[in-house]
Order: structure tokens, then sequence, then C-alpha cells
């Protein structure tokens, strides 16, 4: 199987980023609210991490194919 094409790869990438960010700021929301003090660095990274590896995860797996085998 021949892997997407450049434009794929990137939306993929974009998307995993975007499912990410979204993770992070629901972390950085929890620790907020459970009076853990939550400075500028702490919400940088807890927002960036998950961000960076849902890139990474996105760019790095081909859409449109899973392990499934329906019969």
């Amino acid at each position: 199987m021949n892997a997407p094409p450049f434009p794929g790869r990137t939306t993929a990438a974009f998307v995993g980023a975007l499912v990410g960010a979204a993770a992070g700021t629901l972390l950085v929301t929890a620790a907020g609210a459970l009076a853990f003090e939550v400075n500028g660095v702490i919400a940088a990274l807890g927002i960036g991490v998950p961000a960076l590896g849902g890139a990474v995860v996105g760019a790095l797996l081909q859409p449109g194919h899973s392990r499934s085998n329906p019969r």
C-alpha cells in the first residue's frame, strides 16, 4: 500500500494536532479546577506536548486503513 500524498499527511497531522491540543486544554483545565497552581510554562507544556504528539501520530498513521477484516 502506498503512503498517502503529502497533502493527506499534512491534513492528518493538523487534525491530530487539534485533537492533542483539545486534550491538553482539558488536562490544564482539570488541573486548575483541582486547585493545582498552573503557571504559563506548565499550561504551554500541557497543551503543546499532546498537540505535538497528535501531529506526529497523524503524520505517521495512514488514514482510511483499519486493522479489522469485515467478511
